[in-house]
This record gives structure tokens, C-alpha cells and sequence, in this order.
């Protein structure tokens, strides 16, 4: 049987305010975490999206944070809609102990952001916009004595290394740091070594803190004359909201232009190059389900939790298993069922049937009928004789 909140340490008052958001028992991850964190101990957890990382980290990190009107624990994330989705579950635990939570994010004002920040306890920011208040000296980090760097992999993988030093220059050396990552190896375990000491190490790999459904899996045959009429077809299929992945911001848009004019289907957009104001709308006729389909970039959907999505649908196939596993797992929560669909050109087709074998779909891609071309030579590589 696993622990309570209070078992692991956690203070009356957070215990009350998770009571009064329905969290009564701890996940796996949290579960693993806490004692070390709420004792100060340097952390790294490899934990997937769904699996209540945001609470294994944020937890201590609030019961560790002295009300004192500037920043005292920080935040780092990849994204502006992770960033808005942690303060939006922290804010009724923080409130709980007297602790003011703000976000910094780009695509608002920074002078507003910055007064924000600076009389906020708790700071969630984005490396490039906290990057950006520091050199305008508009946020100081000398009173940080808690550091979380959450989806330490996705920072990585979009560049933020160089923000993520310059940061960690300002920060007191004197203090706690908890990393929560995908994974721990390579690149992460670099940064870790860097910027923790004597830390505990934890994983866990299923979600728990949404309640899986099943999940199907199909791939689609398609050509480019017909690839948006098949897209259309699945969107008129039974479905609740549909989440549609492209690649690019450019594509996002364009693909959603002909949706409209073509077969009349209304679609919103989620990307990088659009204003906060706009990804707060799109985000807002989608969850609430005004819009029912969704077209997003990996990155602008990263962090994205509607429980209410059936269909993924992938117009542009991933280019990795993890980001086909981030892509999916968007449908099948809180018990419902959900599909994930691919689109397959043909010069994609050798490309995706590996990528079905890695992921352990074999058998949904065989099943769709597509013919898999054979392996390409290296080129300059010879053909071998056949013996007599």
C-alpha cells in the first residue's frame, strides 16, 4: 500500500489544498521522490508526461519556499504552454503557504512579466525569456534556493543549452536542484553532472496519473494529390476533438487555410510563431470543444493535456519513436479510448514501417496493406556474386 501525502511529509496545509483539487493519494513518481525532495536532497527523475511529475517537484519545492516577495525557487521549462500549465496547478498549493507563483514567457510584455516575477516566490519561466530579463537586469536570481528543470530533454533538444548556463550562472550554488527528464542519458546526464550533486536517481516508465484507455494505431496509405482529402475523411469519421500534427509553422497554417476553403472543415492552429493571445484563444475554442480539431506543431503541443481528444492524427509522421509516443499519448486519457492515425506518403513508407517495428506496431502498419520498398544500397557499396 503506498504512502499518504502525510506519511511522506507534506505540510497540513498542501495536504487540505490537494483534498480540495480531488488528489488524495500519491503517484508513483511522487511517491519516490518526496522524502528525498522535501529533505533537500539534489533530485533526478526520469518520468514521462502524465505520470505527476509536476507534483513530485513542485510539492517540495513549495513546502521548501519561504514567503519573501522576490523569487526564491525557479522553474525552467521548454515551452510557454508548460509554463502556463504548472503555474495553473501550483497556484492553489502555493497559495496554501502564503506563496505567490509567476510565469515568464515570450509573446507578452516583458516590463509586466518582470514586475510580475520579481515580487513572486515562485518563478516559471522559459530559458529565452528569463535569458532576456536578465540581461535587461529586469529579475535577479540571488535569492533562488530551489532549482527545477522540468522536460530537461526537450530544452535540450530545442537549443537551450546556452540560455540554461547563462541562467545558472545567477543562481546561488548554494541550493537545491531537481531535474525531471524523459530520459537521463546523453545530453541530460551531461547537464546533470553540472548542475547537481550527490543526487537521488529515480524512474519510473508508466503513466499513473491519468488513467490509460485503450489505444489503437493505423497508418494510412496516401499520395500528395489526395493526402488532405484523406485527412478530411478521417476528421468526418465519429470522433470526439482530433489533434492534428504537421511539422512546420508554415504547414500549420496552410493546412488549415485548405481544410476551410477545400472541404470546409474548421480547424484551429497552435504554433511558435503565434501571439500569446492567439495561442491562449486557439487553446481555448479546442479544449472547450467550439473547435473540434486541432492543427499543432511538436513543440507548441507540448504540455498539452484535454482529456476529451479521441483522435491524433498524424499528417506529417514523426521523426522519432519519442515524439510519436508524445504525439499519441494525447488520446486514450482518463479512461477513453483513442486512436493514433499516420499519414504515409510513399517515399515515406520504409521509414515509417521501421519506425512502426520500433514502437511495436507491427502489426497495425501490416495490417494497413502498404508495401515497404527494400532497403536502398549505400551507395559505392558493391553487389555481391552469387556462387556458382
Amino acid at each position: 500500500m503506498s504512502k499518504s501525502f502525510t506519511a511522506l511529509g507534506v505540510s497540513v496545509p498542501v495536504v487540505e489544498a490537494l483534498s480540495r483539487l480531488k488528489i488524495t493519494k500519491p503517484f508513483a513518481i511522487q511517491a519516490l521522490v518526496l522524502p528525498d525532495a522535501l529533505a533537500g536532497v539534489d533530485v533526478l527523475a526520469a518520468s514521462p508526461t502524465g505520470s505527476g511529475k509536476t507534483l513530485a517537484f513542485g510539492i517540495p519545492m513549495i513546502e521548501r519556499t519561504e514567503a519573501s516577495g522576490q523569487p526564491s525557487a525557479l522553474v525552467l521549462v521548454p515551452t510557454r504552454e508548460l509554463a502556463s500549465q504548472i503555474v495553473e496547478e501550483l497556484q492553489p498549493l502555493a497559495r496554501s503557504r502564503g506563496l505567490w507563483v509567476a510565469a515568464c514567457y515570450g509573446g507578452t510584455s516583458v516590463t509586466g512579466q518582470a514586475k510580475n516575477a520579481r515580487r513572486s516566490d515562485v518563478v516559471v519561466a522559459t530559458p529565452g525569456r528569463l535569458n532576456d530579463l536578465l540581461e535587461r537586469k529586469l529579475i535577479s536570481l540571488d535569492a533562488i534556493r530551489v532549482l527545477v528543470l522540468d522536460e530537461a530533454d526537450r530544452m535540450l533538444d530545442m537549443g537551450f543549452r546556452p540560455q540554461v548556463d547563462r541562467i545558472v550562472r545567477e543562481i546561488p550554488e548554494n541550493r537545491q536542484t531537481l531535474l525531471f527528464s524523459a530520459t537521463l542519458d546523453g545530453s541530460v546526464a551531461d547537464l546533470a553532472r553540472a548542475y547537481t550533486v550527490k543526487a537521488s536517481r529515480f524512474t519510473t516508465g508508466a503513466q499513473t496519473e491519468t488513467v490509460r484507455g485503450d489505444v489503437g494505431h493505423e497508418f494510412v496509405a496516401v499520395t500528395s494529390e489526395d493526402k488532405i482529402e484523406q485527412l478530411a475523411g478521417q476528421l468526418r469519421r465519429e470522433r470526439g476533438l482530433a489533434l492534428v500534427f504537421v511539422r512546420t509553422k508554415y504547414g500549420a497554417d496552410k493546412l488549415a487555410r485548405k481544410l476551410d476553403r477545400l472541404h470546409k472543415v474548421r480547424a484551429a492552429v497552435l504554433h511558435g510563431n503565434m501571439s500569446q493571445n492567439a495561442r491562449e484563444r486557439s487553446l481555448a475554442q479546442f479544449g472547450s470543444g467550439r473547435v473540434t480539431t486541432l492543427i499543432a506543431t511538436d513543440v507548441a503541443a507540448r504540455g498539452l493535456d484535454v482529456d476529451d481528444i479521441t483522435h491524433v492524427i498524424n499528417f506529417d509522421p514523426p521523426r522519432t519513436a519519442d515524439d510519436y509516443t508524445h504525439r499519441v499519448g494525447r488520446t486514450g486519457r482518463a479512461g477513453r479510448s483513442g486512436i493514433g492515425v499516420t499519414l504515409v506518403l510513399p517515399e515515406q513508407r520504409l521509414d515509417v514501417s521501421k519506425l512502426a517495428g520500433t514502437l511495436g506496431h507491427t502489426h497495425a502498419f501490416a495490417a494497413s496493406g502498404i508495401e515497404t520498398p527494400a532497403p536502398r544500397r549505400a551507395s559505392g557499396q558493391p553487389h555481391r556474386r552469387r556462387r556458382r
